[in-house]
């Protein structure tokens, strides 16, 4: 099965309508996109107003990458 590819705009755009009252149920049903990738996506952009995974990272997770390059 293929992996899907969404801009951060759509992204945004379903985030934004789960802020409204949509469910994410709802969302999932409406645009096709399965209800832990919604969750995913209102996770990431609550954290951290950002759907890179770059982002998306603790400082410990950022230095032990950092570390790793290192070595």
């Amino acid at each position: 099965m293929a992996k899907n590819h969404y801009t951060d705009e759509f992204k945004q755009q379903i985030v934004s309508l789960y802020k409204t009252g949509k469910t994410a149920k709802q969302l999932s049903s409406d645009y096709q996109v399965g209800k832990s990738t919604v969750w995913k996506w209102i996770y990431e952009f609550n954290n951290s107003g950002s759907f890179k995974a770059k982002d998306n990272r603790s400082p410990e997770e950022n230095e032990l990458i950092h570390l790793k390059k290192r070595n």
